[in-house]
């Protein structure tokens, strides 16, 4: 079957009519690919935004090499759909052979980069992309309109999916699911409610919690706050930006159900199917998480942060699956484009072999690939399969209504505001100063250089409003925080102080550098947190520690059941999470990993300890 002709930016690939005759040779290869991804469950959700290349076999093939950087979710898909390229006539018409090698880069990261001009920021130049396929037009728009309309060429679309709102069964059943039509709406006075869930009968699961991602890194999180505003305008079309300015109220009330943001739906997927399988149910989490369809299928499926599964590791589906509810007033959908970029650093060759490729995407053949992966086809004579079932919580006639993508204008303009009206945050850094944070880090930098440099630039994120606090930890020094800890700002509104507080952090590299007490900081942390936290505000807890814990009085156990009485059913309603970073190769990543877990928080890897300031930027994307 020929390809379909390539069109422009928001336009998909197919025409709405359907085409017929699926050809032996296709069935076979579909059949292959089939058992291999059930085997492997590699199809993928909006999850690990991160803002590195974390995937890639750049060996010389003899080849020609096109990178295609990518949205988490299409990673695994994108992978069975470059090895069928190989065997494909559009590879064949190539002059030279092509590999094609997917890797991860968020969308909101990806923007950045195109935006700032110059070079792709990473060490290796094989790496560098030859197409982009965010999980959004709305980013190659921004990119066009930032930078040049030439950088992000023409992007089609490939494959869609909708962005919905992932509930536990047993929820969404209270909601009156599947009979009952359930809209946005419908959360935001659950969220008004002071009763929350004890409003439709079930106290016990107390305060109605949602899960969002940031939508200046997360294409689900940028369509979230977009459906509110059309939920808000009664509309299903034509959202201006004075619509979004007269819904800022319901948006605001939305936002303080929020448990907090985050960059990543994974790493909120993987607490809630942890906190699941061991027994305290989610609902002291999360009470609905929105994110796409494909997201919601691979939890289902057992594999919450969508990772790889290796040849042998067997998955466990959740003993309670998520259900996707369709929200009645409608839902955006993240059309996946892919384009060749106008870069600098793309040769001819690559350009001519990646639009070989994107010819191959809008083949039968590639297009029976995308359901095994969780993603529907374009081409609406390509079965759906048994994914798309009741089984694994979704409706395949879902979603009712489709809500257009608005125009960029407006998309700012909701941006804008949600920086205005996201939940307020109340946040404690604690950073590890012990003897070993002298070590070097390989760019010129010690240990504790990239520490202080992540935890500046993370001051840029918080509003005046604001509460933020920094403390230090490590033996023999003393402040009015407690014995072993330096106090350099007590929690409170930033307000003006942020150049104050910026110099404060740079005189950790003068300060007394000895042990590790770093339960007994946490300990201390979290007695001023709990002391002060308060129902309206994302309250946490940063702490970045790059050793074991060598002079606590408190055990990791003790510490464990004092920090997690909040995060139990019903879950309070002013918990305190904690957003622990394992700072480089010595750091205890189980102990930290437990802490996190105890409070519904999330562990950060900064293993690479070159890493630490994309690590600060993905932490501080939860506030």
């Amino acid at each position: 079957m020929a390809p379909v002709p390539r069109r422009t930016a928001a336009r998909p690939l197919f025409p709405t009519s359907s085409r017929r005759g699926a050809r032996a040779g296709i069935a076979i290869a579909i059949a292959t690919l089939s058992a291999l991804a059930l085997s492997a469950c590699t199809f993928g959700g909006d999850t690990t935004d991160g803002g590195t290349v974390d995937r890639g076999d750049f060996a010389d093939d003899g080849c020609t090499s096109v990178v295609v950087a990518t949205s988490s979710e299409k990673v695994n898909m994108l992978d069975a759909l470059a090895k069928a390229f190989k065997e494909s006539p559009e590879h064949d018409g190539l002059d030279e052979c092509a590999t094609v090698r997917p890797v991860n880069v968020s969308s909101g990261d990806a923007t950045r980069f195109l935006t700032a001009g110059g070079d792709w920021p990473d060490d290796d130049p094989r790496r560098w992309p030859t197409l982009w396929s965010p999980a959004s037009t709305v980013w190659t728009e921004r990119v066009a309109a930032a930078a040049s309309p030439s950088l992000v060429g023409e992007p089609v679309s490939f494959t869609h999916t909708p962005v919905v709102f992932g509930v536990p069964e047993t929820m969404a059943k209270a909601l009156g699911w599947p009979d009952a039509e359930i809209g946005i709406a419908d959360f935001e006075k659950l969220c008004a409610d002071p009763a929350g869930w004890g409003s439709v009968g079930k106290p016990i699961w107390g305060s109605f919690k949602i899960s969002k991602t940031n939508p200046n890194t997360s294409t689900t999180g940028l369509s979230a706050i977009l459906m509110q505003s059309y939920e808000a305008s009664g509309k299903t079309t034509d959202l201006t930006a004075d619509d979004v300015a007269a819904a800022e109220e319901f948006s605001r009330v939305f936002e303080e159900c929020v448990i907090h943001y985050g960059d990543t739906t994974g790493k909120v997927l993987t607490t809630l199917y942890d906190e699941t399988q061991n027994g305290s149910g989610g609902s002291g989490y999360v009470s609905a998480v929105a994110l796409e369809e494909t997201s919601l299928l691979n939890y289902n499926q057992g594999n919450p942060d969508s990772h790889t599964v290796e040849p042998g590791e067997t998955l466990t589906p959740p003993k309670e699956k998520l259900v996707a509810v369709y929200p009645s007033g409608g839902s955006i959908w993240s059309d996946n484009p892919v384009t060749v970029l106008g870069a600098d650093w793309v040769t001819p060759e690559q350009a001519t072999a990646g639009a070989a490729f994107i010819d191959f995407l809008a083949t039968e053949q590639a297009q029976s690939i995308l359901p095994l992966y969780g993603f529907r086809p374009l081409d609406e004579s390509v079965p759906l399969g048994n994914l798309f079932t009741e089984r694994f919580g979704v409706d395949p006639a879902g979603p009712a209504v489709t809500l257009p993508r608005p125009a960029v204008d407006v998309v700012s303009a909701a941006l804008d505001q949600w920086t205005q009206i996201r939940k307020p945050s109340s946040v404690l850094e604690v950073i590890d100063i012990s003897g070993s944070m002298d070590d070097p880090i390989g760019d010129g930098r010690s240990k504790l250089d990239g520490a202080i440099e992540g935890a500046q630039a993370t001051l840029g994120h918080f509003r005046s409003t604001d509460e933020v606090g920094v403390w230090a930890f490590t033996t023999d020094v003393e402040s009015a925080a407690g014995k072993n800890l330096i106090e350099l700002r007590g929690v409170s509104p930033l307000g003006s102080d942020g150049e104050t507080l910026r110099s404060s952090i740079a005189d950790l590299r003068y300060a007394n550098r000895q042990g590790t007490p770093l339960y007994d900081a946490i300990d201390a942390a979290y007695e001023e947190m709990i002391a002060r936290a308060e129902p309206g505000r994302i309250n946490a807890i940063v702490v970045l520690s790059d050793g074991q814990d060598t002079d606590s009085s408190i055990s990791i156990d003790s510490l464990i059941t004092k920090i997690g009485k909040s995060s139990g059913e019903g879950g309070g309603d002013a918990p305190v999470r904690i957003f622990p970073i394992a700072y480089g190769e010595g750091a205890d990543t189980g102990a930290l990993q437990r802490i996190a877990e105890a409070t519904g928080g999330q562990w950060f890897d900064a293993s690479d300890p070159a890493k630490i300031d994309l690590v600060f930027a993905s932490v501080i994307n939860n506030f």
